[in-house]
């Protein structure tokens, strides 16, 4: 199921590439070869390598929670520690398997020290919370701690890599 990623090397004019489609994917061929100072096939040719690579992983929109919020509701975001009970490398990867298809779950990550996983989560309001809390973590017996962190407001979200070589 997964798609094969070719080993490709980066030069300045990929990552020019990388870093305008950070900015705004939604441009033109045309527009993005303009920025990039190249040919628009030469572009339309370097970001199929990009994508054929796994280095463009999928192309979205970000959404404005806080405008979104006055149709929607604002909802909650929290930041949720996991703790397992067993750490083993097949409990890990099952945990990850059942969490991240749940829509709820925005992001997870596995980490050192402290708990095994923080995931970033976003419910409708409380019910919906509990809800998912249950789902996800209560009903795993190998779920020995969560502890939840609930967002006042967000100050920064920035979906965007640094791509400025050290």
């Amino acid at each position: 199921m997964t798609k094969k990623m070719l080993e490709i090397a980066l030069d300045a004019l990929d990552l020019s590439l990388l870093q305008q489609l950070q900015m705004d994917a939604s441009q033109s061929n045309q527009a993005l070869a303009k920025r990039a100072n190249v040919s628009a096939p030469t572009c339309l040719r370097r970001v199929k390598r990009l994508r054929d690579a796994g280095l463009i992983e999928r192309q979205i929109a970000v959404l404005d929670a806080d405008r979104l919020a006055r149709h929607l509701g604002h909802g909650l975001t929290a930041i949720v520690e996991v703790t397992l009970e067993r750490q083993g490398a097949e409990a890990q990867e099952e945990f990850e398997r059942r969490v991240a298809p749940d829509a709820a779950v925005q992001q997870c990550y596995r980490v050192s020290p402290g708990p095994d996983f923080i995931l970033v989560v976003h419910a409708a309001d409380m019910p919906a919370y509990l809800a998912m809390a249950q789902r996800l973590f209560t009903s795993d017996a190998n779920v020995r701690n969560v502890k939840a962190f609930f967002s006042l407001r967000r100050a920064k979200f920035e979906p965007s890599l640094p791509l400025a070589r050290a």
